[in-house]
């Protein structure tokens, strides 16, 4: 646990949350400001900054519980659709540096994710896709 880190602390049980489930590795808390009704946050108890720092393992943990989150969720709001949303860098959104996923259920067209589309880019993604065989 980093002391600095407030979802360390929420991850941790050192201040109180709305709990909705918890586990050895991760607790899932309703967001203290959601996007919609049951909105919560799978926290790993352990600190990563991303993605990039958190072992395989625990990422695949991480998702197999976003999954059952988002079935048991979907159950219960009557929600038309969910959201499962990970942040990775302050350019894509991510505003507290502990990993966390988001889980939302979505209930009507107002309240949908959106992004403004635009035409594929060919020459880059050629680039993208060559440089990426010698990582793989």
């Amino acid at each position: 646990m980093k002391d600095d880190c407030i979802f360390c602390k929420l991850a941790n049980g050192v201040f109180d949350t709305n709990t909705l489930y918890e586990d050895d590795d991760f607790r899932v808390i309703f967001d203290a400001a959601p996007a919609t009704v049951g909105h919560v946050l799978i926290l790993p108890k352990e600190h990563y900054a991303n993605v990039f720092e958190m072992p395989e393992e625990l990422i695949g943990k991480a998702y197999k519980l976003a999954q059952n989150v988002a079935k048991v969720l979907d159950e219960i709001t009557d929600c038309e659709g969910i959201n499962i949303l990970q942040n990775n860098g302050e350019m894509a959104g991510q505003t507290i540096f502990h990993f966390h996923i988001h889980v939302i259920p979505r209930y009507n067209k107002s309240d949908m994710l959106m992004w403004k589309t635009q035409e594929p880019d060919q020459e880059a993604i050629d680039s993208i896709i060559n440089k990426a065989q010698e990582l793989f």
